[in-house]
């Protein structure tokens, strides 16, 4: 055989391998479902109610096709704007952790589409709408206040409104609530003065028992100068000084110069 019909021949084996491989490429006859994932039956297009586990897959090359959507846990944060049950401004961040429930996937990609639809067409305008509806219920102080309140609300009314696109909410959070800054302000000053009402209420307090007290001890120091007058006596008097003498005769100084206290007559009183 000759050179040149030996490299003819070996060409036209690589191009028809070649050609072989390429065509099983664009068929794809079996298909690998990930883990994390449900596979879609599609045949002709249309989508079928067969939910596809994780595993390899067989499909009839040109009439069936297979699209994987993630059922995972995934995160979205948005931003989204509303107002008060007293007409404040309000802006909130929110993250959300929602996945597909795996058993209708089918209708998620016929009604929706894949995941960035879900986000774009359900997730995004349901979180705005709900967060409007809550806040609406609460006064701006309230949403402060009642934090868990409202998350519990809007978790649950969120909850309700994608399981309707065959979304699962596993939480939300209500990661930032800012609110004006003339709401701000406002609050502030509040603040400042209900603690200075509070101090004030403080002090007068405060003064109102000490003055209460310098009333109670000037009755005492009252009832005890009467008492000391209704029974003080002269004999009383000089009892009490009999009784505390130290034993050094007193002297007194007068006229005729310096001389000792008699107190014989202390005595005979003192024995009498």
């Amino acid at each position: 055989m000759p050179v040149k019909f030996q490299d003819s021949f070996k060409f036209k084996i690589i191009r028809l391998l070649s050609a072989l491989v390429l065509v099983g490429l664009i068929l794809q006859p079996l298909t690998i479902v990930s883990a994390g994932e449900r596979g879609i039956l599609m045949k002709f297009g249309q989508v079928q109610a067969i939910v596809l586990g994780e595993g390899l897959h067989a499909k009839i090359p040109i009439v069936e096709a297979i699209k994987k959507l993630s059922v995972r846990v995934q995160k979205r944060e948005i931003s989204a704007e509303a107002s008060s049950k007293d007409l404040q401004e309000i802006e909130t961040d929110v993250a959300l952790n929602w996945h597909l429930i795996p058993e209708e996937v089918p209708q998620v990609f016929q009604q929706i589409g894949d995941e960035v639809a879900v986000v774009d067409r359900a997730i995004d305008p349901a979180v705005e709408e709900v967060l409007k509806a809550v806040m609406a219920q609460y006064t701006a102080e309230e949403i402060v206040t009642k934090r868990e309140e409202v998350k519990s609300a809007v978790d649950r009314l969120l909850s309700d409104r994608l399981r309707g696109y065959h979304v699962f909410v596993d939480d939300i959070s209500l990661v930032h609530v800012n609110f004006s800054d003339r709401f701000s302000e406002a609050v502030e000053a509040k603040q400042i003065a209900e603690q200075e009402a509070k101090r004030a209420e403080f002090l007068t307090i405060k003064a109102a028992r000490e003055a209460e007290a310098r009333i109670n001890w000037a009755r005492g120091e009252a009832e005890a100068q009467r008492l000391l007058k209704e029974h003080l006596t002269p004999e009383l008097i000089q009892r009490q000084a009999i009784e505390r003498w130290n034993g050094q005769l007193p002297t007194i100084v007068g006229s005729d110069g310096l001389k000792v206290l008699n107190l014989e007559p202390l005595d005979l009183q003192r024995r009498r």
